[in-house]
């Protein structure tokens, strides 16, 4: 029985130790390499007496990030990363929060994490144990003991307080998810994967456990090459990637500036893509640059562990329509609940809710907000039942697929009209000229504020739309913007937007 994610590991070192596992494009680190530093640091960890506790990783994105969860996780503690990139007081309380007894940097971040309140907090340089001793025979007592409910890593999230959420996840849901994921997107050997994500979100599972399961390999896409389309496309030929699971608004970065009129990515065949909806004709672009390409919607919040439902897109679309999140993966079910916690009908709408293996074990030293999201199953009265609420708005089409509607919280009430933003979105980004568009709501005002990006002018804008919307949908502002602002996950920051 698997019970710890470090079986993959284990297994896969002894087939391929010299091939690539995790690159940047200028540092690589084989199996071998990545299983001994891995070993090195739970040695070293042991030796500080450091055993199930949060572990935080403080460093630049690179393989030696990748080693030093694993190296966490060998150790019997869980990881907890942090990146510069965060603001200071965010990065402030997170460490509050998880009190850990030492902070793991690299040269470049150590000056930065010794500016941070933490006395208690050991701050130890990457380099300087990479090497330790390894210590077999603790190791090997430390796995023994494992069990697959211990916490695996931290992921901090937003919340609607401005108090981070630190999502705490376990072996079991991860060791589930890579193996529901890799089934439904045929992950093998031969995948190379392109990752997009922060290795702060929990985002970049999608990448990091695949790879050890298949011995395949990872590029860690440099984030500056994701503002260059073309550069970012030639990085992907360059290194013969054929797999991407990407934030809809990266992939929309490369295909609404006219990219594939210039280079292609030539190797691509497998792309996921999730976080956002994807404007029908932006999604149009890159099948007609990949014809035969797959293409998967992926759909799920970090509480679940990664992704919970998937559809393969295999028919046409037209520009009004979403596309579906489909199904969940299985060994997980959704249940569609109204206000009343009772099923939704058919058609109707109710509040996303998750059941089963892949959910967390919720938010690490905050039992209130814990209790408020991971509740009973009210369809359940007979025996103990945790279930997630999103707070994601969705229904059953009549092909029987999950569409998603909105966030709960995207839902606005204007001129005594109830109002999904998102629906605003989508007929803005069908416009010829439009390349990205995002609505926000101000709530002191009133007022329904559009920003977008693309060659038409505002009034231009406006006249399209009255054609479109009903009068009480029209946005009441137009911003025209040079670039959207993006959250370091690549999605649009609406945060930002609000603050314009």
């Amino acid at each position: 029985m698997q019970n710890n994610v470090l079986n993959y590991l284990n297994k896969i070192v002894k087939e391929k130790p010299d091939k690539t596992a995790y690159s940047d494009g200028t540092l690589s680190l084989t199996f071998r390499e990545v299983y001994q530093q891995s070993r090195s640091i739970g040695s070293f960890l042991h030796k500080k007496g450091v055993y199930k506790k949060p572990v935080v990783v403080f460093m630049r994105k690179s393989p030696y990030e990748v080693a030093a969860f694993f190296g966490i996780v060998t150790g019997g503690d869980f990881y907890v990363p942090i990146d510069e990139e965060m603001p200071g007081s965010r990065i402030q309380l997170i460490l509050d929060n998880v009190k850990s007894p030492v902070i793991l940097c690299d040269r470049d971040t150590v000056e930065i994490a010794k500016s941070f309140g933490r006395q208690e907090s050991e701050i130890v340089l990457y380099d300087d144990i990479k090497d330790t001793e390894i210590d077999d025979n603790a190791l090997e007592e430390i796995c023994r003991r494992a069990i697959d409910t211990d916490p695996i890593y931290i992921v901090f999230t937003s919340g609607s307080t401005g108090i981070p959420k630190g999502v705490a996840a376990c072996h079991r849901s991860v060791i589930d998810y890579i193996e529901q994921l890799s089934e439904i997107l045929d992950f093998n050997g031969d995948t190379v994967f392109g990752n997009q994500a922060p290795l702060y979100f929990d985002a970049c599972l999608k990448e990091l456990y695949p790879t050890l399961k298949f011995g395949a390999t990872t590029y860690l896409i440099p984030r500056n090459l994701f503002s260059i389309p073309v550069a970012l496309v030639e990085y992907l030929n360059e290194h013969r990637i054929n797999t991407i699971c990407w934030v809809v608004s990266a992939l929309t970065m490369v295909s609404a500036f006219g990219t594939f009129e210039v280079v292609k990515p030539e190797y691509l065949h497998t792309i996921a893509f999730g976080s956002e909806v994807f404007p029908i004709k932006q999604f149009r672009i890159w099948r007609r640059a990949l014809p035969d390409a797959t293409f998967t919607n992926l759909y799920g919040p970090t509480e679940g562990t990664g992704m919970c439902c998937y559809y393969r897109v295999e028919r046409e679309f037209e520009e009004k329509e979403a596309i579906p999140i489909g199904r969940p993966f299985p060994n997980r079910e959704i249940l569609l609940l109204t206000e009343e916690g009772k099923a939704a009908k058919p058609g109707e709408e109710g509040e996303i809710c998750i059941r089963g293996t892949s959910l967390t074990l919720g938010y690490y030293n905050d039992p209130e907000r814990t209790a408020a999201a991971f509740v009973q199953n009210p369809l359940n009265s007979a025996y103990p039942e945790l279930i997630y609420k999103t707070g994601d708005m969705g229904r059953i089409n009549e092909a029987g697929e999950l569409m998603f509607v909105s966030r709960r919280d995207y839902q606005i009430k204007h001129m005594g009209h109830r109002i999904e933003l998102g629906e605003i979105e989508v007929n803005v980004n069908m416009l010829s000229g439009i390349q990205m568009a995002a609505c926000v709501y101000n709530t002191e005002k009133g007022k329904i504020i559009l920003y977008y990006v693309g060659d038409i002018g505002e009034k231009e804008l406006t006249a399209a739309l009255k054609i479109r919307l009903p009068r009480y949908m029209l946005p009441n502002k137009t911003v025209r913007l040079e670039k959207m602002p993006f959250t370091a996950n690549g999605k649009i920051d609406r945060v930002a937007l609000k603050n314009l």
